[in-house]
């Protein structure tokens, strides 16, 4: 890759090796070592560790908001609310490392930057359908991000292979529960 090197491909090769190997194994030595570079030669494009983390972050949020503004388009009430949580299920096991990527905390200048707002505002535009006050709006953001993650990640980890029924009909129901309850809260 000598010489046709840019930062969006540094990144993007930093996000694949995230979903090979795990977000906590992305070092720059190990991404140096993959695109066949120095890592004094990687620094010419991130400032070193953390700002390539921030970057791989910024990426994740900006790959999974377009999916998901595209999933929930022309959607409303449970059909919306389907499409959010089983595209953020869907990017997690494609991308795992960028899906842990996109869970960084960042500063608030780095969230403000980062496609993270677009993310709050699809959720938001899911739940206008449920005709909840701004404040009430503000606790359903939280928790369905609380059920699809909390979910997502104990899928991740494995928390579900050992028991049955299998882990994707508990996660149709879970959806269906977040939708009744986000019904009854909104009446």
């Amino acid at each position: 890759m000598r010489g046709r090197l840019t930062t969006a491909l540094v990144v993007e090769a930093a996000a694949d090796l995230a979903d090979e190997l795990g977000f906590a194994a992305l070092t720059p030595s190990e991404l140096a070592r993959r695109l066949d570079i120095r890592v004094a030669s990687l620094y010419s494009h991130v400032a070193g560790a953390d700002d390539l983390r921030v970057r791989v972050a910024g990426l994740a949020l900006a790959e999974s908001a377009d999916l998901l503004d595209a999933a929930v388009a022309g959607r409303s009430g449970r059909d919306a609310l389907r499409a959010l949580a089983d595209t953020y299920r869907d990017y997690a096991r494609t991308h795992p490392g960028r899906y842990d990527a996109a869970r960084l905390r960042l500063t608030a200048e780095q969230a403000a930057a980062s496609a993270g707002p677009r993310h709050a505002a699809t959720t938001r535009g899911v739940l206008a359908a449920y005709g909840l006050d701004p404040v009430d709006e503000t606790h359903a953001v939280r928790l369905v991000g609380g059920l699809v993650h909390g979910f997502v990640r104990l899928e991740l980890d494995g928390g579900f292979d050992h028991s049955s029924p299998p882990a994707a009909e508990s996660w149709e129901r879970a959806v269906d529960a977040l939708d009744t309850t986000l019904t009854a809260w909104g009446s």
